[in-house]
C-alpha cells in the first residue's frame, strides 16, 4: 500500500476514552467502516493512554484495558476490508507516575515549577524539548510501528505544551544554540531567535520520527495535526516529512462562521499544495467554546459541513470521541455524506479543480471573509493562492487576481504581481493593499500604486454614515438602479487618480441631530478606481474596507459591488455560470475530456447564524458550461440520470429541476 496517502479518501476516525476497553463494540465500528463505505481508519493508539498491551515503562495503559487489545481488534478488522491504517498518539500530557519519575519530561513556567493540566488534575504537561519527545515518544511509535500492521502515525498535540516551557532541556538548548536566555514573554526580548529555534526543533522532531516509522516499514509515514490552517503554516523546510497528505483540523463551525468553512479550508491548503491530498476532519458532536465533544451536532450541520469541504477538494474524515455510543443521532448523517463522496469519486479524482478567479490568501481576516462571501453569493468560483509561495507562474494560472485586504507584501512580491498584470493578468484590491512591506513597515506610497493607477494622499482614517456617489455610467455600477449612492466604508483612504471613477466619496456630513443628516458637498474623491492595461488586464482599487464592512454588515449593494469589479476585471463570461435562486458554494472540475461543476446547496434558514438544522431544496439551476465540442454526455451524478445537452455557441446550457446538498454536473466529451 505505497500509494496509501492517495488512496485512502474517506476517514473513519475513533478517538478512544480510557473506559472504552471495558465496553466498546467493534462490530458496531466495523459495520460503520462498511455502510459509510471509509477506506481508511485512524485509531486512539498511545501516548497519553495505551490501547494496546504496550511493554513499555511509564506508557500508561488504560487501567480498564486488562487482557484486550482494543487497538489491535480494530487494526486487525479494519485491514480485514482492505482500509488503510493510521494510528494515533497524543503526547502532550503524561500521569502521576511518569511525572514523578522523570521530572526532567515536564513542561515548566517561569519559576521552574511543573505544570499541571489546565482541564484534568493530575496529570501534567509535557516539554517538547526534552527526552519525553525525542525519545520516550520515539520508542512508542517504535513499537507500535513494529507490533501492529500500520501505514502511519498520526500525532496530535504533539508540539506538547503551547506557550514558553521553562524546562531544564528547551533553556539548555536555546541557550547552546543562540546564546541567549528563553524570553520571559511573548513577543519579549530574544522573541524571534525563539520563534526560529522552536520551528527548528520541533521540525527536527518531525523527522525524527518519519524516520522512525520508515526504519521499520517503508511505505509508512509520520503526519502531525497541523492544525486549523495546516499547510499555510508549514515552513517548506518542514513539508516533506508531511507531504503525502494534509490533514486540516478544523472539526466544525460555531457561532456565526460561515457554512463555506469548510470549503475554504480546502481551497487553502491547496492554495499552498495543490497536488497534494488534504484530509478535512469533522466531528459529529458541536464545535463550540463549552467543549461539547461527547454530544452530536445537529444531522445537516455534520452532512454539511464533510460535503462543502468534500466539494472544495478536502476528503471527508469524521471523528468520534469515546468509541461508547450514547446517542446515534450522527451515524446517518455520517453514512449519507460519505456515501455522496463515493458516489461522485469515480469522475471527480480524474479532474482537478479550477477556476479562473484567485483570492491571495495572506492568512484569513474578515476583509477575506466577505470577499469570499460575495464570491460565493455571485457563484463566481474562484481559489485561494497563498502569499507564502506567490510566484508568476501560479498567477498565471487564473486571469484575476483578488487582494481583499492585502496590507504587507514585499518588493518581490509586487513586482511578481506588477509582471502579472503587464502579462494581461487582472488586479482587484482593497483597502490597504500593499501599503506596508512584509515586515510592517509602512511604504510612503502603495507598493502598488503605479499599477492601480492610484496615489495615496491621506493615510486611512474611520468615519461613520459614509455614502459613496455612483458617477459616470460604467459596468461597476450595474444593478444599483434607482440609487444615486449607496453605503460607503467606516474605513478610508484617501486617493488621487487620473483614471476611470464610477464611484467618489460624499464628504463627510454629521449622523446626528436628525435634522443635521444631509449632504452638504458634491461628491469629491474617488471611492473605486478602474484602469484599463494595454496588455488586455483591468485593475479595480477600493480605498475603504469593503471587504471587511460587508462581512460585519451584509449590505447587499457591497457584495454586489465586489461581485461588479470582479466579474469586470475577468473581462469575459465566465467558463461556468449557474443560474438560480438559493445560497450555493461551487467548484470546477477541469479534465482533457471533460468538466465536472459540483453545486453544495448552501441554503438554509440558519445561514449566517448556525449550527444548519434543515437544507432547503433549490429551485431549478441553470448550468452554463464552455465545452469544445457539441459531441458532449451530460450526466447528474448525484441524481444518478443523464441529460439531453441543448450546446450553443461553444457552451453547453443544461438546467438541473432541483437538488438537494449536493449536485455534481459532469459534461464528458471523451468521445467526440
Amino acid at each position: 500500500m505505497d500509494n496509501w496517502a492517495r488512496t485512502a479518501t474517506r476517514w473513519a476516525q475513533i478517538t478512544l476514552a480510557e473506559d472504552d476497553p471495558a465496553h466498546f463494540d467493534a462490530a458496531f465500528w466495523l459495520q460503520l467502516m462498511r455502510d459509510s463505505k471509509s477506506n481508511a481508519t485512524c485509531i486512539s493508539a498511545g501516548g497519553y493512554v495505551a490501547y494496546y498491551p504496550t511493554q513499555l515503562e511509564y506508557h500508561y495503559r488504560s487501567k480498564f484495558l486488562a487482557d484486550t487489545d482494543p487497538f489491535g481488534t480494530l487494526v486487525e478488522g479494519a485491514r480485514s476490508l482492505g482500509m488503510t491504517v493510521m494510528a494515533r498518539v497524543d503526547p502532550h500530557a503524561i500521569h502521576a507516575d511518569a511525572a514523578e519519575a522523570h521530572p526532567e519530561w515536564l513542561a515548566r513556567d517561569r519559576g521552574g515549577n511543573p505544570i499541571e493540566h489546565w482541564a484534568y488534575p493530575g496529570v501534567w504537561l509535557t516539554c517538547a524539548f526534552t527526552p519525553h519527545h525525542r525519545e520516550f515518544l520515539t520508542e512508542v511509535i517504535r513499537e507500535i510501528v513494529r507490533e501492529y500492521d500500520v501505514d502511519a502515525v498520526f500525532a496530535n498535540r504533539w508540539e506538547g505544551y503551547g506557550g514558553i516551557s521553562y524546562s531544564e532541556g528547551a533553556r539548555k538548548s536555546f541557550r547552546d544554540e543562540c546564546g541567549l536566555e528563553l524570553p520571559l514573554e511573548e513577543h519579549g526580548d530574544g522573541w524571534p531567535e525563539y520563534v526560529s529555534w522552536r520551528h527548528r526543533r520541533l521540525g527536527e522532531l518531525v523527522g525524527i520520527w518519519d524516520q522512525a516509522v520508515r526504519d521499520l516499514r517503508p511505505h509508512a509515514r509520520f503526519v502531525p495535526n497541523l492544525g486549523a490552517l495546516a499547510a499555510r503554516d508549514l515552513a517548506g523546510d518542514l513539508a516533506e516529512p508531511v507531504s503525502p497528505l494534509f490533514i486540516v483540523d478544523k472539526q466544525g463551525r460555531h457561532g456565526i462562521e460561515a457554512p463555506w468553512g469548510a470549503g475554504r479550508a480546502g481551497k487553502r491548503n491547496r492554495g499552498v499544495y495543490p497536488d497534494r491530498p488534504v484530509q478535512l476532519i469533522t466531528s459529529v458532536g458541536p464545535e463550540h467554546q463549552y467543549r461539547w465533544k461527547d454530544s452530536v451536532a445537529p444531522v445537516e450541520e455534520t452532512k454539511t459541513w464533510i460535503v462543502d469541504g468534500f466539494a472544495q477538494g478536502a476528503l471527508p474524515w469524521f471523528t468520534k470521541f469515546n468509541a461508547t455510543i450514547q446517542d446515534d443521532r450522527w451515524v446517518e448523517p455520517v453514512v449519507e455524506a460519505f456515501n455522496l463522496h463515493a458516489t461522485v469519486e469515480p469522475v471527480l479524482r480524474d479532474l482537478r479543480i479550477t477556476a479562473e478567479i484567485a483570492l491571495l490568501d495572506s492568512g484569513g481576516n474578515d476583509h477575506e471573509d466577505g470577499f469570499y462571501q460575495a464570491l460565493v453569493e455571485a457563484r463566481l468560483p474562484f481559489e485561494f493562492v497563498s502569499d507564502k509561495v506567490m510566484s508568476l507562474e501560479r498567477l498565471r494560472a487564473f486571469k484575476v487576481v483578488v487582494l481583499a485586504n492585502a496590507e504587507r507584501l514585499s518588493d518581490e512580491q509586487c513586482a511578481v504581481l506588477r509582471s502579472y498584470v503587464e502579462g494581461g493578468g487582472s488586479l482587484v484590491a482593497a483597502y490597504q493593499s500593499s501599503l506596508y512591506d512584509e515586515n510592517g513597515s509602512k511604504r510612503t506610497d502603495f507598493g502598488l500604486g503605479d499599477v492601480l493607477g492610484i496615489g495615496l494622499a491621506e493615510p486611512s482614517r474611520r468615519v461613520q454614515n459614509n455614502y459613496i456617489a455612483l458617477m459616470d455610467a460604467h459596468p461597476l455600477n450595474a444593478g444599483f438602479d434607482g440609487a444615486t449612492r449607496i453605503i460607503g466604508g467606516t474605513h478610508i483612504i484617501g486617493v488621487a487618480s487620473e483614471e476611470a471613477a464610477p464611484f467618489r466619496f460624499i464628504p463627510d456630513f454629521p449622523d446626528l441631530p436628525m435634522e443635521e443628516v444631509y449632504q452638504r458637498e458634491a461628491p469629491d474623491k474617488p471611492a473605486v478606481v478602474c484602469t484599463e492595461n494595454a496588455a488586455g488586464g483591468r485593475t479595480v482599487y477600493f480605498p475603504f474596507n469593503i471587504g471587511a464592512i460587508f462581512w460585519e454588515a451584509l449590505q447587499s449593494d457591497h457584495g454586489l459591488l465586489i461581485a461588479n469589479a470582479v466579474s469586470w476585471a475577468l473581462g469575459k463570461t465566465p467558463d461556468v455560470t449557474v443560474q438560480g435562486a438559493g445560497l450555493v458554494d461551487i467548484a470546477v472540475y477541469t479534465g482533457a475530456s471533460g468538466t465536472a461543476v459540483a453545486l453544495v446547496n448552501l441554503s438554509n434558514p440558519m445561514a449566517m447564524r448556525g449550527p444548519i438544522r434543515e437544507t432547503l431544496p433549490l429551485p431549478p439551476q441553470s448550468v452554463s458550461i464552455a465545452v469544445p465540442t457539441d459531441r458532449v454526455k451530460v450526466r447528474l451524478l448525484v441524481a444518478g440520470v443523464d441529460v439531453v445537452p441543448n450546446v450553443v455557441d461553444g457552451r453547453v446550457e443544461i438546467v438541473i429541476p432541483t437538488a438537494g446538498l449536493l449536485e455534481v454536473v459532469h459534461v464528458d466529451w471523451s468521445e467526440a
